[in-house]
């Protein structure tokens, strides 16, 4: 495949529903999706070509809707690698994904994103008495639910389909024996120490 048409032809056409389930704005369902859920995945790029997505997580809600149109990410403790925030001074294009555990269907939104520091919106996200000090203020372009035919189909939520902790190798051991620059033993306990420390 060679062309936008190629591709369509393919496929075959879009649903008009499928077309006109795209909103420009945050209604009360997006709402309502995005104040359960604990957990997103941030698709930035650098505007080069070069594509990054990274995990955000915490308590349900944890994303503020300011407005119709406008959320706030809060950034809590990390690796400090900034890929994400390095990606919005380049490139302002986001893509999110919202999960919600034991929802099948997700809520996706693509926008423009912007890095804040205004105290005034960062405050009420504080956690544990740790107020962000910078965060992603995230301008919706369209949302919209996505299907739940890839969780259906991954089990994502299925207790029995959890693979056992000790079947795959601990952080620590991994990053040990990638980068040979410290000990397994080492490594490993400083990813449960910051695990156990450093969440925010």
């Amino acid at each position: 495949m060679q062309t936008p048409d190629d591709l369509r032809a393919h496929f075959g056409q879009i649903s008009p529903l499928a077309e006109k389930k795209v909103l420009d704005h945050l209604d009360r369902f997006c709402r309502d999706f995005i104040a359960l859920s604990p957990f997103l995945v941030l698709a930035s790029g650098d505007g080069k070509g070069n594509a990054d997505a990274s995990p955000r997580g915490d308590g349900p809600g944890f994303v503020a809707v300011l407005d119709d149109r406008t959320l706030l990410i809060p950034d809590r403790r990390g690796n400090n690698r900034v890929d994400t925030f390095g990606n919005i001074l380049a490139s302002p294009g986001v893509g999110l994904i919202f999960f919600v555990p034991g929802i099948n269907e997700t809520l996706r939104i693509n926008g423009r994103a912007e890095i804040s520091q205004d105290p005034a919106l960062l405050a009420p996200l504080a956690v544990q008495n740790v107020t962000p000090v910078i965060g992603l203020k995230v301008t919706v372009d369209e949302c919209y639910f996505h299907c739940g035919k890839a969780l259906m189909r991954s089990k994502l939520w299925n207790p029995e389909a959890q693979v056992e902790r000790h079947s795959f190798p601990t952080l620590g051991r991994i990053i040990a024996e990638q980068t040979a620059a410290v000990s397994v033993d080492v490594a490993e306990k400083t990813m449960e120490e910051a695990y156990r420390t450093r969440l925010y």
